[in-house]
């Protein structure tokens, strides 16, 4: 029975790369797999779940303790949860963190002996795999947000790219990111597989869907300035007087200064906005079969998932033209999905401050042009290539490909 070691360096299930974990252990356990789970977790917390994989063989690395006095750092600023952001380390805090990772992976590695070493993120932690265990094939799996660290802490991202170029093979989930890792690290093309993201088609789906009366908006993600959640807002706002009744409701969560301000301006606009908090993904399945559009304002994304799940469940999509929308979304989902042009950025989520008010005007028509639309067909055929069946597969072809068979 072949053995495969999972590592993510943050908490599991509350993020994009938390749920691709969480799909990927379920799935190879019912493969026939062996699997331990290396994760990052606060003090005070329970042995997370993973994929109903045994308490025994999940290894949290605990933090805001002893030498680790500081949150799980995060590989967006704006995380779900309390975390501390790479860029604001102090070089001591850096180098704990690393020794930290260290210990802890010669540890595992020690007793578990994996056939191959499954890491999340192009990141710190996926950097110290191969100099603990040269041998076992190492793949890095590339949710963009690495890249992207890369340039707002760029004092780590030498050392990034120094321990991750040495990967057997990366997965990643579109084109667009295959040719951005390609470039960063200096690695061959050849040893990069597009591999998709994938939702759980026994949770997203319409049956038993019933729309609100009233003209329905969904937001699932951070609080956070960067998805574009106060542009949202505003359109929001403007749609109160032509569209009366309309709803916004919002699934996620954030924490710091930013969150804070958005989360206030949210209650402000009760009962035209509706804050869900961060929901599981049963909970997320039936109030996306309530809404009419989901909406991802957003400047800087992989893969958005959330889209699919959301279509899956009966949701009209409206989102920016992000690389992973525009070349793995848009082509298959035709006009269920209207796409908006995003603003001159300014960096790599930032708009330019001056282009907001145009953007903000083509949100609003974006969104009230899929309220207008009718109801949605079938999609299943659309989107069956993202289910997790289907990204399992080529995920295990990878691990099989470079175990050797």
């Amino acid at each position: 029975m072949p053995r495969v070691l999972h590592l993510l360096s943050q908490r599991p299930s509350l993020t994009g790369s938390g749920v691709t974990l969480e799909a990927l252990v379920s799935h190879a356990a019912a493969a026939g797999w062996q699997q331990r789970v290396v994760v990052g977790v606060p003090a005070g917390e329970p042995t997370p779940e993973v994929g109903g994989l045994a308490a025994g063989l999940i290894h949290p690395l605990v933090f805001g303790t002893g030498g680790l006095d500081f949150p799980v750092p995060g590989m967006s600023d704006v995380m779900p949860y309390p975390s501390t952001v790479f860029a604001t380390m102090s070089g001591s805090q850096v180098e704990s963190y690393l020794a930290a990772w260290r210990r802890h992976l010669e540890a595992v590695l020690g007793v578990f002996r994996p056939d191959v070493v499954h890491s999340h993120h192009v990141w710190l932690a996926s950097s110290l795999v191969k100099d603990l265990a040269p041998s076992p094939p190492l793949v890095i799996h590339c949710h963009a947000t690495g890249l992207r660290q890369m340039e707002l802490a760029p004092g780590l991202a030498a050392r990034v790219r120094e321990g991750c170029r040495r990967a057997d093979a990366f997965v990643v989930l579109h084109g667009g990111h295959a040719a951005e890792l390609a470039a960063v690290l200096e690695v061959p093309a050849d040893r990069i597989r597009v591999v998709g993201a994938g939702y759980r088609d026994d949770l997203f789906h319409r049956r038993g869907r019933q729309p609100d009366s009233s003209p329905t908006l969904l937001y699932v993600g951070k609080y956070s300035a960067a998805k574009g959640l106060p542009q949202l807002l505003e359109v929001v706002d403007r749609l109160a007087s032509t569209h009366p009744g309309v709803v916004l409701h919002v699934a996620g969560e954030g924490s710091g200064t930013e969150a804070e301000a958005l989360r206030s301006r949210m209650r402000a606009a009760a009962p035209r906005v509706v804050l869900h908090g961060q929901l599981a993904q049963p909970g997320l399945a039936d109030l996306m079969r309530r809404c009419s559009v989901c909406v991802l304002p957003s400047f800087y994304e992989g893969l958005p998932l959330v889209l699919v799940e959301a279509l899956a469940c009966g949701c009209r999509l409206v989102a920016t033209d992000v690389p992973g929308v525009v070349s793995e979304l848009a082509p298959r989902l035709g006009d269920a999905l209207e796409v908006v042009r995003r603003p001159v950025m300014a960096g790599i989520d930032t708009p330019d401050a001056a282009e907001l008010p145009v953007f903000v005007d083509r949100l609003e028509a974006a969104i009230v042009r899929a309220l207008a639309a009718p109801p949605l067909g079938g999609v299943e055929a659309a989107i069956a290539p993202f289910t997790w069946d289907a990204v399992f597969g080529r995920v295990e072809g990878v691990w099989r490909e470079v175990i050797g068979g």
